[in-house]
């Protein structure tokens, strides 16, 4: 399986996942202040990782179009 179309796959998971919380929340399915926080907290993790993956694509990119970014000084990153 080719790893873009792996990723992708992982990201619409992710966002589904993220959405059902949403909708629990939103739909009055949370009957504890304790699972509210619990399922906040699910959502923030799950944003911070398609955050993540995204901060991961956007460097790949960057190195697989060698010669379009231009450094002027400063530290370069691996």
């Amino acid at each position: 399986m080719d790893d873009l179309l792996l990723i992708s796959k992982l990201q619409k998971a992710i966002k589904d996942r993220q959405q059902t919380c949403v909708d629990v929340i939103c739909t009055g399915g949370v009957d504890s202040m304790e699972k509210y926080n619990y399922m906040l907290g699910q959502i923030r993790t799950y944003q911070t990782i398609l955050q993540d993956i995204s901060s991961l694509l956007e460097t790949k990119e960057q190195k697989d179009n060698d010669g379009t970014v231009i450094n002027f000084g400063g530290s370069t990153e691996d």
